[in-house]
């Protein structure tokens, strides 16, 4: 059995991919709805829209263009604490792989649809 690298989770798969449906569920932005915009597998983090905003302190760059000044953008949390929202219900549920017609398709456990 291949050995995972060290620091990673289970193989480096995430529950939720870009452009899905989330609710935070821990933390304190709990209850928290939002869009995936990024999801990194190997660190096992996933960008909310709207969710988890903090300022960054940006330096000018005039060759490039860019101004300077304080920015507000998403910062990255652990994908444990989102849960993916059940197209059928709207509620958060679990995720469950299963091969239908030949393809590896994810099911919402309360359901029992396929998601995607």
């Amino acid at each position: 059995m291949p050995q995972a690298k060290p620091g990673s989770y289970h193989g480096n798969k995430l529950h939720v991919k870009k452009g899905d449906k989330v609710i935070v569920t821990r933390g304190k932005h709990k209850g928290a709805m939002g869009e995936v915009v990024f999801a990194n597998a190997e660190s096992q983090k996933v960008i909310v829209e709207g969710v988890n905003i903090v300022k960054k302190h940006v330096k000018s760059n005039s060759a490039a263009g860019l101004q300077g000044g304080i920015k507000e953008m998403e910062a990255a949390m652990h994908a444990s604490k989102v849960r993916l929202l059940d197209p059928e219900t709207g509620k958060p549920t679990r995720v469950r792989k299963q091969i239908v017609d030949g393809k590896k398709v994810r099911i919402g456990v309360k359901s029992g649809k396929a998601i995607d």
